[in-house]
């Protein structure tokens, strides 16, 4: 199934050097995902999220932090993290959800930016940090349930640990360092508001026992 050409190739909104195949309708394409696959989880895949903006666009703004790095985009959606990465010249990009469609699409953008990067599709909050130099995740702690997994988990990454966050609820409000905020636009079908701030963060290596929520 080609999920990539339901949707438009269009520039990102806050990160114009990368392309994405995204969706006009959120809910609209949830339902005929639903239909045709029996997959009941939203297509997290087709939209730009906030979070990801901010990291991409953090990213691209600091190369320094991936020059030649190896690089974790951990549940990464649409790609766009993974593809900021390997454009600021990231030596090696894996992009990691559990959504196995995500895959397809993630591929898709790739091929659309001619960029390289490498597909995981499994839940990494069960096994250890694989071997990276950098891990981002970017709109990550938007569940009640999930949102202390992954900290838990990234607090077992032994290099940086960069997050964009556009104040989701579970957000920790202890043991993250703010690096860079944005006011970034958005649709009011999808945050409720037309621009949101949004903010990236980082996870100090000292401060990690102490950045559950």
């Amino acid at each position: 199934m080609q999920f990539a050409s339901w949707l438009a190739l269009e520039p990102v909104p806050f990160v114009p050097e990368l392309l994405l195949h995204q969706a006009d309708d959120m809910h609209a394409l949830w339902e005929e995902v639903t239909a045709l696959t029996g997959q009941e989880a939203p297509p997290y895949w087709a939209f730009p999220w906030l979070g990801g903006q901010a990291v991409a666009r953090w990213v691209l703004d600091h190369p320094d932090a991936v020059a030649g790095k190896r690089v974790l985009d951990l549940a990464t959606g649409s790609g766009l993290v993974a593809l900021a990465a390997r454009r600021a010249g990231a030596a090696h990009v894996l992009a990691n959800d559990i959504d196995p469609i995500a895959g397809e699409v993630v591929l898709a953008n790739a091929q659309a930016n001619d960029l390289e990067i490498t597909w995981w599709c499994r839940d990494l909050l069960d096994e250890p940090p694989p071997d990276v130099d950098v891990v981002f995740a970017g709109d990550i702690l938007y569940d009640r349930d999930i949102a202390p997994r992954v900290m838990r988990w990234l607090q077992l990454v032994e290099g940086p640990v960069v997050l964009g966050d556009p104040g989701r609820d579970y957000l920790p409000q202890q043991g993250l360092v703010e690096v860079a905020s944005y006011e970034i636009p958005t649709t009011r079908e999808l945050e409720g508001v037309s621009v949101k701030r949004t903010r990236v963060f980082a996870l100090p290596r000292e401060g990690r026992s102490a950045a559950a929520p």
